[in-house]
């Protein structure tokens, strides 16, 4: 077996810009027998090595072209992660054609905005669920979409009649077809693509208006590509990622930070794929791959945290007195840790050794973490007191920092350099020539080669996302910490400002309630009045839980918010976090929410970002009966 670090970024051997799909196969000339990616079915783990991998990318690619599929038409994915996922982006990008991703969760009325936004030409859905978001409205609803490809044929064989459809084992039979009779045509294809190729749309969340398909570039997927590989110092022991990684592959893959951590660190330094079974499977995978990589947004961290709590209370009366002297550690080595950079120290070291032996290794091991040796967060912030925690037993998480329009590549803290608070220093490669702050606004601004060409159909929203002379504006207030690092202050546009004009970051306040393993969400109020309120998701499980220990007996999600014990219960958790704010950021009053936060019923985007203004109208009783 031929065995390479890092697939090189030399274009195509018949000339063309390095793209994803040329380093994928790369891989596939000098390490055949590698492995590339793996996925479960019906309970057993099937392996592909970059042959086969690279294999099923042509045929697929041959398939899309023999559909008609020219350079610049889209390609859209509306799916789970699975291989098929990852071959359809690939081979997307090697006809020079542009992937458009979906969430799996996007509602009907988001899927047709969606497509026909884009003007997509040939449509992956996976499964029934999917397919029926396009084939429950009138054909000229989708007035681009010549062909939906599907993967899981139950409930859809023999089922639908739409000329449209094709299953995916014909799809790839036709690609096998046209690569025979047409054996040149993907290398000449490959051969042509240039740096400024769009080669993917990444749809944004939406917060505040319809989504907006950002442009990234073949250039721009380099860059971010580039930074994965070498910004060294990153890990504990100093390593990039690597073809002896392992990753869990389980956030949305069209959403660009799974992109990097999935599909542009497969290609770009042969990081091992494992694709989760489901969104529900996410924590059992975990434990099962025990993976050396890993990713999750600040709600993945918490989640962990909160469990590792619940569980410690349903322990035995020995092992609770064990597990409370080692949580006990772990906030000493943490808070001592995150003073020093993230350095351990002789006494830190020591302690730690010692409770590792008795309660971490189990506990890292439970939740998934044992082998891990860089775990990252993004996309929305999070607790320092949630970093803290995973410093004390051991797992050090990086916080770091990204949008869509920048690849996700701005900052990120390193190894024996963390501050704690921030979202780390501006990578080597951008450095602070490509990142600045506004001296008036205090706006986070970015220029490297990760900036995105603009959003598609859209020159005049692309216009407003620039300054004048040509730095993106980010949205986000920042400011730095010792000239070196970047602590985000808030969006720009969730900045409160109080009856009495005091200003006030939300985020901040929001943060430090969901640390409670009993909150799920918060949404902080106060923007023109007088005092600032709340409206709380509580955490289902833990809540109840904590209330069938209680003897409470409830019903429904609704029915244990109304109970007296749980608000009492709430508003403890309400008073420890008012009492690490000043006065006037404290809130004063609080009301929970009735029911579970749902994307399909528009109080969050795909991302699980709370829709603001549409939580204020949804829930405006709620919001006035607290003034």
């Amino acid at each position: 077996m031929t065995v390479v670090e890092t697939a090189t970024s030399t274009a195509d051997s018949r000339g063309g810009h390095p793209t994803v799909a040329s380093r994928a196969k790369e891989w596939a000339v000098k390490a055949p027998d590698q492995l590339a990616m793996r996925g479960k079915d019906f309970g057993i783990w099937h392996e592909f090595t970059w042959e086969e991998t690279w294999d099923m990318v042509a045929d697929v690619a041959h398939g899309l072209m023999a559909l008609g599929v020219d350079v610049g038409d889209r390609v859209s994915v509306h799916s789970e992660d699975r291989a098929e996922w990852v071959i359809m982006d690939l081979a997307t990008v090697a006809v020079r054609g542009i992937n458009v991703g979906l969430y799996p969760t996007n509602p009907h009325a988001e899927v047709e905005y969606t497509l026909n936004d884009c003007g997509a030409k040939i449509h992956y859905a996976e499964d029934q669920e999917q397919i029926d978001k396009v084939l429950d409205q009138p054909r000229d609803a989708f007035p681009t979409v010549e062909k939906i490809i599907y993967s899981e044929p139950r409930g859809v064989r023999g089922g639908y009649t739409d000329d449209r459809l094709l299953y995916w084992d014909d799809f790839v039979a036709m690609g096998k077809e046209h690569r025979a009779a047409n054996p040149g045509a993907l290398d000449a294809r490959m051969a042509a693509a240039e740096a400024d190729d769009v080669m993917t749309l990444v749809y944004t969340s939406g917060t505040t208006g319809p989504p907006k398909g950002a442009m990234l570039t073949n250039a721009n997927a380099e860059f971010a590509i580039d930074v994965i590989i070498h910004a060294e110092g990153r890990t504990p022991d100093g390593k990039p990622p690597s073809h002896k990684d392992q990753a869990l592959t389980y956030l949305p893959l069209c959403h660009v930070a799974e992109r990097v951590f999935s599909t542009w660190s497969l290609v770009g330094a042969g990081v091992v794929l494992n694709y989760a079974e489901s969104p529900e499977a996410v924590f059992a995978n975990l434990r099962e791959i025990q993976p050396t990589l890993f990713f999750a947004v600040p709600r993945i961290w918490e989640k962990l945290h909160a469990g590792i709590v619940i569980r410690g209370a349903d322990a035995s009366r020995s092992k609770k007195l064990i597990l409370s002297q080692a949580m006990k550690a772990a906030d000493r080595i943490g808070k001592a840790r995150a003073a020093n950079g993230g350095k351990w120290t002789p006494g830190t070291k020591a302690v730690y050794l010692f409770f590792n032996f008795l309660v971490f290794r189990a506990m890292k091991e439970r939740i998934g973490m044992r082998r891990v040796r860089y775990a990252g967060t993004g996309a929305a912030p999070i607790a320092p007191e949630v970093i803290e925690f995973f410093m004390g037993i051991g797992l050090d998480i990086y916080e770091l920092y990204g949008m869509t329009e920048n690849s996700a590549i701005a900052t990120a803290n390193f190894q024996g350099r963390v501050k704690v608070g921030t979202v780390g220093e501006p990578y080597p490669q951008v450095g602070k020539d490509g990142l600045r702050i506004d001296p008036t606004t205090g706006e986070i601004q970015c220029n490297h080669a990760g900036v995105f060409k603009g959003y598609w159909g859209k020159p005049e929203k692309t216009a407003e996302t620039f300054t004048e002379d040509g730095w993106l504006m980010t949205g986000d207030v920042g400011e730095w910490v010792d000239d070196t690092h970047i602590r985000i202050v808030d969006r720009i546009k969730h900045i409160i400002i109080t009856a009495g004009g005091k200003n006030i970051s939300p985020s901040e306040i929001e943060n430090t309630l969901k640390v409670s393993p009993f909150i799920n969400e918060a949404m902080i109020i106060g923007d023109r009045r007088k005092y600032l309120t709340a409206l709380i998701g509580i955490e289902l499980d833990t809540v109840g839980n904590w209330a069938l220990k209680k003897n409470l007996s409830y019903t429904t999600y609704r029915d244990l918010t109304e109970k007296p014990e749980v608000l009492a219960l709430i508003q403890k958790e309400v008073d420890r976090t008012n009492e690490k704010f000043a006065r006037v950021e404290g809130i004063k009053k609080f009301s929970l929410l009735p029911k579970e936060l749902d994307h399909e019923d528009g109080e969050m985007t795909a991302t699980m970002k709370l829709k603001r203004s549409a939580m204020e109208d949804l829930f405006g009783d709620l919001v006035e009966s607290m003034y």
